[in-house]
């Protein structure tokens, strides 16, 4: 484990859950995961992946490496959800983050991205980026616009869904701090 990396355990708004950084050993994280993720990339309305991705590189994907992976659990230990956190680019663009996001009940994704906010700010990230976010992902798009993200470009057509065609994927962008201040303001 990274001695850089402090342990993040933080009980979000959504009712009993705790969100917690996942541990790539761990059979039984990677198993929940799993559970979530091949359903998502199987429907292929959100994520840029193959439908039938298998599940090695599905979790390759998700929790590899410089991914920090974190999931939300019930107050029984049920992971309910998942998101990572990671530079968006390597050198002069990795002060930006990109996150990815999943769950399986509704009201864990603002926690998520709540928390995901708090990871960000802490590890220094001035911005947050999403890349790709499909229009179709109304929930998704709302949440994001809710939480002070901006459309920031349009790719026209650029996501082939599969019951919608070719629809537009948008680029999301929100600050993580006042301009002039440290990012860890």
């Amino acid at each position: 484990r990274d001695p850089a990396r402090r342990r993040s355990t933080l009980r979000m708004s959504a009712p009993n859950i705790v969100i917690r950084e996942s541990h790539r050993e761990s059979e039984a994280d990677m198993a929940a995961l799993w559970r979530i993720l091949q359903p998502i990339f199987a429907a292929g309305e959100t994520y840029c992946m193959p439908r039938d991705v298998s599940q090695l590189d599905a979790l390759d994907y998700w929790s590899g490496r410089p991914h920090r992976t974190f999931v939300a659990t019930t107050g029984e230990g049920e992971i309910v959800g998942t998101y990572f956190l990671t530079p968006n680019q390597r050198g002069g663009g990795a002060h930006v983050c990109n996150c990815g996001f999943a769950s399986t009940i509704r009201g864990v994704g603002t926690a998520l991205l709540q928390h995901a906010l708090t990871e960000a700010r802490s590890a220094s990230f001035r911005a947050m980026q999403f890349n790709f976010v499909v229009s179709s992902n109304v929930s998704a798009v709302r949440l994001w616009e809710r939480h002070g993200f901006d459309v920031v470009g349009r790719l026209p057509g650029a996501f082939q869904h599969p019951r919608e065609g070719f629809v537009d994927a948008l680029v999301m962008y929100r600050q993580l701090h006042d301009e002039g201040q440290p990012a860890s303001a």
